[in-house]
């Protein structure tokens, strides 16, 4: 396989330099360059077939550009998940367009179709196509077959993929190339299918299933009520969190890729591919705030289903397969280099046998939210209640907390937060509906944390809330207390810990989830947290400093790449680390903007 580029580490294009296509199964990752360098056919967590963003020699790529030296520019349709990537050269400009095919889109279509459509639209453009897979992350052999008339068929024992093409394609050991030339205005279609069906590409095909696409997301972003001041924005996040969504089961993944790094050379390289409970909850608030509640009823029936499969011993884990499986071991890929050279490569999650304490907390908050929508079914409360029952339990046990420490376990003050959170919000939910509950266990419990918090968690020689009992560390999460409601936006302790970690932990806009000293169990360093960083912005409007938190607000959007999209982190110079997209990041910053909207417009 010819190597993605040139000089070792040097092929790898930047995070930030990447869109994403999907059809609510998977997604691809598209570079400006115009290859597609990270793709799991099927679903999110399954093996890759291309990933040359994680080994640019063997991870496997496929790309599709114009020859000539060019300036790529990349940009999405409006309103659609669908990618252009335009090549404007000195002679021609082309484009190519790319996108999935949303499996809800009405049409009985085979899944997994990933549709290609190269055309000049400038002068005449000479493109280059390469596709190179690599199945199962690049450890399983596989066999090349051009079909006249067709294409390109890979078969391996990990599965088979069809390339049809509307051009010939040429043999090329591991893979197949061409090259073409198109006049004015012609074009010419691709379109690649896992497990698919070996037959020709029907004229206008490609344009059919363009159609249908644009429609499905026109359709869904028209759904959304939020009228404010940073629609694009606003409407992108909401595109991008959609994508996460696997439709099967309505699980939501916390990204689409495995082991992009929080520091180039480091090793906090994680695989996101799951669905976080946590992450779930907060993208269901952020996308009822804008009025898509079928993605809410979806992720309650999922939640309903893990409740009815918790034990009693381990009780609902904090995050799972998209299939509900809680089955993911972590994996080291030692034959692939790394993004960068940033190993190892991880495939699968430790963190799955991890306690979480504050999932509860958001778990029940979205719950609450939802239930003022659509009431919640009995079935779903008594599998809650159920949760709640091992909460009163363990909860005051230490776990590894929201950061997902490999360290030593701690009282995590973010925890016993969350856990006043589910307290409080399932008695007020059944005092609103009459379900029946123990009203007054828990709202004693719900005490019980609040005192906790403000007796245990505040350090008043530092003045601020710190990452657990006896700790001198300023944590990020305490940012959200004003959002749930634990605190008053401007109570004195609050106000204290906001402007501490404004001095701490903020760099202009960005902000830190927590200091690095080691206490975490791991070495190397991380970026700051976006995550954090829209919270900022939403903790400075509770508190009232609505100009500071929009001046934060506007630099925090400078820092989405070309296409309106975040990684996890940013990096000393601006740069994307960590699994990208990220939901936190873009559900955070759909909350930041509402609110910050709200309080503009009271004056």
């Amino acid at each position: 396989m010819p190597p993605h580029g040139s000089a070792p580490y040097g092929r790898y294009l930047p995070i930030e330099e990447h869109a994403i296509v999907g059809d609510l199964r998977t997604v691809a990752l598209v570079g400006t360059d115009g290859t597609i360098d990270w793709y799991c056919p099927a679903r999110f967590d399954a093996p890759s077939l291309f990933a040359s963003l994680l080994d640019g020699r063997k991870g496997g790529f496929f790309s599709l550009s114009c020859r000539t030296t060019s300036r790529p520019k990349q940009l999405y349709l409006p309103d659609t998940n669908i990618l252009m990537t335009r090549f404007l050269t000195a002679e021609a400009v082309g484009e190519v367009i790319d996108f999935m095919v949303p499996e809800t889109s009405g049409v009985a279509l085979p899944r997994d179709l990933l549709v290609r459509q190269a055309r000049a639209v400038r002068g005449r453009a000479t493109f280059e196509l390469n596709c190179y897979p690599a199945f199962d992350y690049a450890r399983v052999p596989h066999t090349v077959e051009v079909v006249d008339g067709v294409g390109a068929v890979f078969e391996s024992s990990a599965g088979r993929c069809v390339l049809r093409s509307s051009v010939p394609l040429t043999n090329d050991g591991d893979g197949v190339k061409a090259t073409f030339t198109l006049e004015e205005g012609e074009t010419v279609d691709v379109i690649l299918e896992w497990n698919g069906e070996v037959h020709p590409l029907v004229q206008g095909e490609a344009d059919q299933l363009f159609l249908q696409t644009s429609d499905f997301w026109q359709r869904w972003v028209g759904q959304s009520r939020y009228r404010g001041r940073w629609r694009e924005m606003v409407q992108r996040s909401a595109l991008a969190l959609k994508l996460l969504v696997y439709h099967p089961t309505g699980a939501l993944v916390a990204a689409p890729t495995t082991s992009l790094p929080e520091h180039v050379g480091g090793v906090r390289n994680w695989d996101y591919r799951y669905s976080w409970l946590r992450d779930s909850a907060f993208t269901v608030y952020s996308l009822m705030t804008l009025g898509f509640l079928d993605e809410a009823s979806a992720f309650m029936e999922w939640i309903q289903r893990r409740c009815e499969s918790a034990t009693l011993e381990r009780d609902i884990m904090i995050m799972y397969a998209v299939d509900g499986s809680d089955k993911i071991p972590e994996q080291m890929l030692d034959h692939l280099d790394g993004y960068r050279g940033s190993r190892p490569v991880r495939i699968g999650n430790n963190a799955v046998g991890q306690r979480q304490i504050d999932v509860y907390g958001e778990l029940m908050d979205a719950v609450y939210l939802y239930n003022r929508e659509v009431p919640i079914s009995y079935d779903l409360w008594a599998g809650l209640s159920k949760r709640l029952d091992w909460l009163a339990d363990h909860w005051e046990e230490p776990d590894e907390g929201v950061w997902e420490v490999r360290g030593r376990r701690q009282r995590f003050t973010y925890s016993t937060l969350m856990t006043w959170v589910a307290f409080e919000r399932a008695g007020r939910l059944a005092r609103d509906r009459g379900l029946p509950a123990p009203i007054n266990k828990w709202q004693r419990l719900a005490g019980r944390a609040y005192r906790f918090v403000q007796q245990q968690c505040w350090d008043p020689d530092l003045g601020a809330y710190v990452m657990h009992p006896g700790s001198k560390h300023l944590d990020a999460s305490v940012l959200c207390m004003p959002l749930v409601k634990f605190s008053g936006p401007t109570d004195p302790r609050f106000l204290m810990t906001l402007d501490k970690i404004g001095e701490e932990l903020v760099s202009d806009s960005l902000v830190h989830r927590y200091a690095i000293t080691g206490h975490d169990g791991l070495s190397g360093a991380e970026g700051t947290f976006n995550l954090c960083s829209f919270w900022y912005v939403d903790a400075l409007t509770q508190a009232g400093r609505v100009k500071e938190a929009r001046m934060v607000f506007e630099k925090m959007l400078t820092y989405a790449n070309h296409v309106g999209l975040y990684a996890e982190e940013i990096g000393p110079s601006g740069e994307a680390l960590g699994n990208f997209p990220q939901a936190f990041t873009h559900l955070a910053l759909i909350s930041a903007a509402v609110n910050l909207d709200r309080a503009l417009d009271a004056g």
